[in-house]
């Protein structure tokens, strides 16, 4: 009796598998992701400061710090638009962690007295209806 094999399917060498796609699709988001860098204010600010100070070109000090040219004139621009709205009057501030905890701690005394207030109203409503 003669087998029959099965013969090995030929691919073209340029087609990628499906599996192989995956994996390249999750190689190249994977480097996106690691291509772009966090920077918190405090770093803006350093990098936007050094830049006025001149002792570099813009371009060589972007290159150094790993940004865009286009992304350090928007940050100067943000940090010129708030200190024009400083100088223009514009106090509004973020609170300081002692403020934050003052007003929690202000806020949960206020929900006790009126929730004791709800309860007190909800007592005499039933006493009425009795």
């Amino acid at each position: 009796m003669e087998t029959q094999t099965e013969k090995p399917e030929i691919k073209d060498a340029a087609t990628p598998s499906k599996k192989e796609e995956k994996n390249t699709r999750q190689l190249i988001s994977s480097i996106k992701r690691q291509g772009r860098r966090r920077f918190r204010s405090d770093e803006k600010i350093r990098i936007v400061l050094e830049g006025f100070s001149r002792e570099l070109p813009v371009s060589e000090l972007c290159r150094r710090e790993g940004i865009s040219t286009p992304v350090y004139y928007s940050w100067l621009k943000s940090f010129m638009e708030a200190g024009k709205a400083r100088l223009m009057g514009n106090t509004a501030r973020d609170a300081s962690e002692d403020e934050v905890l003052k007003l929690k701690k202000e806020n949960s005394g206020l929900k006790e007295i009126l929730a004791e207030a709800v309860l007190e109203r909800e007592l005499l409503k039933k006493s009425l209806r009795a």
